[in-house]
Parts: structure tokens; sequence; C-alpha cells
């Protein structure tokens, strides 16, 4: 990536990296959103499993997928300080971990689904799409994981608009193979929820296959022969990986199970009500894609920035992310105040579940701001190889104040269910403020240090 000097030119570059990266980011989610919206068509029993094996999934896989991450800001710093041949190493590594990362969570699955789901009180029906639900995705595991280290290989050099190729390629793809294995056509059997995790499973297969034959044979990736001359694993450069990428990875997973967290205590109501709470979470996760693909932005466009030394254009990257991400979250509110109906709709025509979904909506709307304060302010963060206190306010702000406060507001006041959003409203605010405020007290430490040279 080239320096930029004014503010326009700032601007310009991070569009330039972001709308990539969100493009493939919603290309990606889609595969969630096709799952639960195709499965909502197909029966609503279904539709509870598959929100039920999902509330499990996700946190596991983005969680872990997280610790993946820590080779995008070492690789953007490599880069950015013309150590190019120190990058092939780092993502060999990466290769290393993945695979373990995936055996692990392959075994977990099969050993630990039935435990899990028996301790949740649900319909028998929705307890057996649920497992089977996580079977099939466990197929997708390792080439799930393996394409993650690629695309932050591939992000880390500012190409983000390759990663919005292949998951564009890929998108269709599993669209089509969820209206084959879920509702059975062509000759195979109707699996409802169950074939949404297959088709899924499959689409990672194929997204690394392409993404593979992508960097093998393209410049700028090939220059860095990342699939040449294997390095054995390496004791020092996995841990310098995970010194990174384990606090990145925690922070996500604790974002991302509090949500499931929530789900699953809401697993005492009806189906109508959690497959309500599904859809809403479901549609405000899209919205999520903006405010997180911004982060990821500065993530990458940070890190350049701090291996160049050029801390003054780190700081102004920083505060551009998070003023963008908060210009958007003004339209996201207004979306979901002014279409909830409309939007729920098109999840179901079961009027009481679009009735309870119109009602989270609302809830849903308060929280755009906090959402994209937060994101940005962790991704610059991330930049800064400033990850280890980013997780313990994460831990903070989502597990000791939001979901304490959704649960006392859900079972011992009158807002019930809305409880729970309420306190996803409360953690993401504190948590917004505290990482504000971690941004500010590092760009001012580095500013002292570097005057003071």
């Amino acid at each position: 990536m080239k320096e930029t000097k004014t503010l326009s030119e700032k601007s310009f570059q991070m569009i330039k990296i972001v709308v990539p990266i969100l493009v493939t980011q919603v290309a990606l989610y889609l595969m969630t959103f096709f799952d639960v919206l195709m499965t909502s068509k197909y029966s609503i029993n279904h539709l509870a499993g598959v929100s039920i094996g999902s509330s499990l999934w996700v946190p596991v896989y983005t969680g872990l997928t997280g610790i993946l991450l820590g080779i995008t800001p070492i690789v953007s710093q490599l880069i950015g300080g013309k150590k190019k041949e120190e990058v092939r190493t780092f993502v060999q590594q990466g290769f290393y971990i993945a695979i373990v990362l995936a055996i692990i969570i392959f075994v977990a699955i099969f050993l630990c689904i039935d435990p899990v789901l028996q301790r949740i009180p649900l319909e028998n029906s929705v307890r057996l799409v649920a497992k089977n639900f996580l079977y099939m995705m466990s197929i997708g595991l390792i080439p799930l994981f393996l394409y993650s280290v690629l695309r932050s290989f591939i992000d880390a050099l500012g190409k983000t608009r390759i990663s919005m190729i292949i998951t564009l390629l890929s998108a269709p793809i599993n669209i089509a193979l969820n209206y084959v294995f879920i509702y059975g056509k062509f000759g195979f059997p109707a699996l409802g929820g169950v074939g949404a995790g297959l088709g899924s499973a499959l689409t990672y297969w194929l997204i690394l296959l392409i993404a593979i034959i992508i960097v093998y044979r393209n410049k700028p990736f090939a220059e860095l022969k990342i699939f040449h001359g294997w390095s054995k694993p390496s004791f020092l450069k996995i841990g310098a990986l995970t010194k990174i990428g384990i606090p990145i990875g925690l922070s996500i997973f604790a974002e991302t199970t509090i949500f499931s967290a929530v789900t699953i205590l809401m697993s005492t109501y009806s189906t109508a009500v959690i497959s309500a709470h599904q859809i809403a979470m479901n549609f405000t996760s899209l919205l999520y894609m903006v405010p997180l693909s911004i982060a990821m932005g500065a993530t990458i466009l940070v890190g350049h920035e701090v291996g160049a030394n050029r801390f003054k254009d780190a700081k102004t990257y920083s505060w551009l992310a998070v003023g963008t991400a908060i210009l958007f979250s003004f339209f996201s509110a207004s979306i979901l105040l002014i279409f909830r109906e409309q939007i729920a709709s098109i999840y179901t025509n079961d009027q009481s579940v679009i009735t309870l979904t119109v009602q989270f909506f609302l809830f849903a709307a308060l929280f755009q701001l906090s959402d994209s304060i937060q994101a940005p302010v962790q991704g610059a963060l991330r930049g800064y190889k400033d990850v280890t206190i980013t997780f313990i306010m994460a831990i903070v702000s989502y597990w000791i104040i939001g979901l304490p406060t959704g649960y006392i507001l859900a079972n011992y006041t009158s807002f019930e269910r809305f409880g729970y959003w309420i306190g996803l409203i409360v953690g993401l605010t504190f948590g917004a403020i505290t990482l504000g405020t971690r941004l500010l007290y590092l760009q001012r430490k580095i500013k002292k240090s570097t005057s003071d040279l």
C-alpha cells in the first residue's frame, strides 16, 4: 500500500481496503443468513434447531479463527517495515495452528455435543436437528480454518479485493447446495436444517480450493512463496502468533458467546420466541458487517503505518474508521426502526413470530451506536498489537456487566425476554467507552515516547 498524506487520500485508501472486506464479510455471512432464511421456510422446528446449533457453532469457530487473525497485524507490520522474507514462515506456522485447532474442535463436537444439548431445555425434534446440523458443519472445519489463514495473509497485503472475489464466487454455490439439501431436490432427500449444515461445509472446501489456486499463481502472493520451502513447526514463531492471536480470538469469543448465551438462556421460552430472537439477531448481525469490516480495515491500515513508524498516520486512520462507523450506525438504526415489520416478514409468515421479531428490532436499534464504536476501536488496537487489555475489557463488558444485567432484568423484572437485549445494550455501551479510552491512552503514550526521542 502506498503512503498517504492528506485526509482525503486516507479516506480513499480506507474505502479501497474496507469495501472489498465488507462485500467478503456479507457474502460469508450470507451463508449463515440463508441457512436461517431457507430453513425458516422449511419448518419452524428446524429453524429453532439451526438457531441453537448456530449459537454453539458461531462462537467456537469465530473465536478460534480469531486466533489466526494474529497473522494480519504481524504480516502488515512486516510488509510496512520492508521485511517480506519473514512472511512465508509466519504464514506456514499459521497453517499448523489452523490444522491443530480444527482437529480439536472436530473431536470436541463428536464427544461433547450430546451432553451439552441435553442440558438445554429443548423439544427432542429441535435437539436432534441442532446435533445433526453441527455434525454436518464439522465436515468443513479444516478448510474453514485453513482459509482463515490465507485470507488473513491476503488482507494483510492490502489485497482485500481478492478475498472479495473468492467469496463472491462461492456464495451462490452455497445457496444452490442449501436448496438441494434442505428441500431435497435432484433426487437427494430433504434434510431441512441438517441440509443447511452440509451445504455450508461443502462450500468451505470450495472456498479453500479457490484461495489456494489464486495465492499460488498470482502476484504479489506468488512472490512470497508461502507454499514453498516448508519450515518445521517453530515454537518461537507460533508463540509470536498466539501471543497476539489468542487475545484476539478470546475477545471475539467473549463477544460472540454473549449473543449465543442469550439465545441458549432464551430456550426456556416458546419456540416462537426463540425463532423471533434468532431472526432479529440474524438481521442485526448482517448490519454489523459494516462496522466489523471497518474494524478489519483499521487493523490492516494501522498495522502498515505502525510498521513504517508513521504513528501520526496510524492515529488518523484509527479515528477515521471510528467516525465512519458512527455515521453508519444512524443509518442502520433507521432501517431497523422504519422497516422492522417488512424485514420480519421476509423470514416467516407466522404472525406471532413476526410480532415478536418487530419488538426485538426496537431493542436492536438501540445498540447500533455502541456496536459501531467498539468494533473499529478494537480493530485499531489490533493494528497496534495491543490485544491483551482489549481482551480483559471484553470479558468485563460482556460477561461481568452485560450478561448478568440481562439475566436479572429477564428473570426478576417485567422486561422478561427483552431483558436479555437490554443487557446486551449495557455491555456493548460499557465496552465502547472502555475501549475508546484505551485507544486514546495508547496513542498519547506513543506520542510521548516518540517526542522524547
